[in-house]
């Protein structure tokens, strides 16, 4: 039976915007499928405005030499979400403007 995904959710002020960023989606293994990381959707606390989706890498433990393919749930740290949004709005998004939603892809994780 898959674990319940967690409900994180948290509220940050950067560069003048009230936000809200919150886990959307667990890592996921899929044989067939590509496999996917974690994913946070930040969105601005009032009004409709683009939203940021962070999507992170996929973490697998390695035990023995051997990849376990249950995939694990990662710590996520407040603080290295907040860095990612920076980096995301250095990056090109704008939070004040509308429209598809911005994709911004991690190479580390929010631990």
């Amino acid at each position: 039976m898959p674990r319940a995904k967690r409900l994180i959710e948290s509220a940050v002020t950067i560069d003048g915007f009230s936000l809200i960023w919150r886990l959307h989606r667990e890592q996921q293994w899929s044989a067939v499928d590509e496999s996917k990381g974690i994913s946070i959707h930040v969105r601005v606390s009032e009004g409709v405005r683009k939203e940021l989706h962070l999507e992170y890498p996929l973490e697998m433990t390695h035990r023995a030499g051997a990849i376990r393919r249950t995939p694990v749930q990662p710590r996520i740290l407040p603080a290295k979400v907040e860095a990612h949004i920076r980096e995301a709005m250095a990056d090109g998004w704008d939070p004040a403007s509308r429209g598809k939603p911005y994709v911004y892809v991690l190479e580390e994780l929010p631990n």
